[in-house]
């Protein structure tokens, strides 16, 4: 059959973008792979959020492959019972993830963890680092073994600082250190180079991969290489503004951060009055919050260079927030914004790049929106709710309030305000409400002030019913 010139054009044309779409049709049905990062006590003093002193270019890099979530919130500002919560996609409760020490499997061991749920559909998990807090934490997440260096997290490579840390029952030595080491001296150096090598390996899998990955900085102590140090001018590191308790603030929200007393070189005064150690301390933050950026930036050059980024989920995440001496804390263990605000970013290949969402999220919505991304159905325990309308519109309405409870704490976080609620039993004893449009580091308590009345009534309303409702 003889056909004119131009309609064979048109028909060749026909046929070349039907192999072209079927074949594009083929690669997206392949399940995407995850690589999910996790990096302890992150708070989101970063760059990509804003930070033009932290140097923190892969994370920034990260950003602008896929979605920033300038409002996203653990739900416990303690680092065991967050990856609990997160990973079971469950909310904490006054019995339930309350300690560094939660375990999943001893509280809530029938529900399926996030991991688990996709080896069950077909992926092959690691666990590299810190993604629980003890690795042995419900197993059958996992295709092999959970696996950290034996090191352990507060190794010291300066003779002196490993000569007190040996002294200390609990290994602890000074707060932080500077040594003259590559990456892959300290443990997390390590935890990176495993990732690397677990790249390579799943890639020569016929299977999708769900590849986690936690480092453990700028958790305490501040060890880090010294060519992260050098990246800040001490002179630049600055305190901050609110180095005081809130005014009005109660008792109850008292805190005397007995994890960074337990350092050697960090007095049992609290506040802590040496404006040169406090400085320091930021100072070291930033250098391990650089070494942790440093790592990211790794893993996901190699997830690039072995072809992989075009079918593979990333997710970056902290597992709270953590004080650098606002309101005089330090660590996490509070109710305030800066303890339970966390870094969150989400990059789908498939979705849109270089977008910041502004909407309210917490850490239970990782889980079902994980699973919808990779077209997994979801569990049926799940309390969250998945973030897929943000991801392919950052300006789409997100939740009304999201919660996060610590110790006796808990609290409601709307767009507008912070209201917490201090209990004893089911009574409350005292509360707090800070209005984050006047005062964004919520230095003042308004919750008796007149013409708050009516606030503290509807949001204590909320949170009332959210508790009750809460399994």
């Amino acid at each position: 059959m003889n056909f004119p010139k131009a309609r064979l054009i048109t028909l060749l044309s026909i046929a070349f973008l039907g192999a072209f779409f079927s074949a594009n049709l083929q690669a997206s049905s392949q399940p995407p792979n995850v690589l999910f990062i996790a990096v302890d006590d992150l708070r989101p003093e970063l760059g990509c959020y804003g930070a033009d002193h932290m140097k923190t270019p892969n994370i920034d890099r990260l950003a602008s492959m896929g979605t920033l979530f300038k409002r996203a919130y653990c739900n416990v500002a303690v680092c065991g019972a967050s990856r609990a919560s997160l990973m079971s996609g469950i909310r904490p409760t006054a019995n339930r993830f309350l300690r560094h020490t939660a375990r999943q499997d001893e509280q809530a061991p029938d529900v399926p963890s996030l991991a688990e749920h996709f080896r069950a559909n077909g992926y092959y998990s690691i666990s590299n680092g810190k993604i629980y807090h003890f690795s042995a934490d419900t197993p059958e997440s996992w295709s092999e073994p959970a696996w950290k260096p034996d090191q352990g997290h507060a190794r010291y490579l300066i003779a002196e600082n490993a000569a007190i840390a040996e002294q200390n029952p609990k290994g602890r030595g000074p707060a932080f250190e500077a040594a003259e080491v590559p990456d892959n001296a300290y443990p997390d150096g390590m935890v990176a180079d495993k990732a690397i090598s677990d790249l390579h390996r799943l890639k020569a899998m016929d299977q999708p991969f769900f590849l986690a990955v936690g480092f453990i900085r700028p958790h305490l102590p501040f060890n880090a290489p010294k060519k992260y140090w050098d990246l800040y001018d001490r002179n630049s590191v600055r305190q901050p503004d609110n180095h005081f308790f809130p005014l009005g603030a109660p008792e109850e929200a008292r805190y005397t951060f007995g994890e960074l007393r337990n350092y050697s070189n960090i007095p049992d005064e609290v506040p802590i009055s040496d404006p040169e150690l406090r400085i320091s301390l930021r100072h070291g933050y930033y250098a391990a919050t650089s070494f942790a950026d440093a790592l990211v930036g790794k893993v996901v050059d190699t997830l690039e260079r072995l072809g992989l980024a075009e079918n593979t989920i990333i997710v970056l995440w902290g597992d709270h927030g953590w004080q650098l001496g606002e309101h005089t804390y330090w660590c996490k263990h509070t109710n305030f914004e800066v303890a339970v605000q966390v870094p969150l970013i989400i990059v789908d290949p498939r979705k849109p790049k270089g977008n910041k969402v502004n909407a309210l999220v917490e850490y239970v919505d990782i889980y079902p929106t994980l699973c919808e991304l990779a077209g997994l159905e979801l569990p049926g325990h799940l309390q969250g709710e998945s973030m897929m309308p943000l991801l392919l519109d950052p300006a789409a309405p997100g939740k009304t309030a999201v919660f996060s409870r610590f110790g006796r704490g808990e609290s409601i976080r709307t767009d507008r305000y912070r209201y917490t609620a201090f209990f004893d039993g089911e009574t409350i004893v005292s509360d707090m409400l800070y209005d984050h449009l006047a005062d964004p580091h919520e230095n003042i308590n308004i919750v008796d002030i007149k013409g708050s009345e009516a606030i503290v009534e509807t949001l204590q309303s909320t949170l009332l019913s959210h508790i009750e409702g809460r399994q």
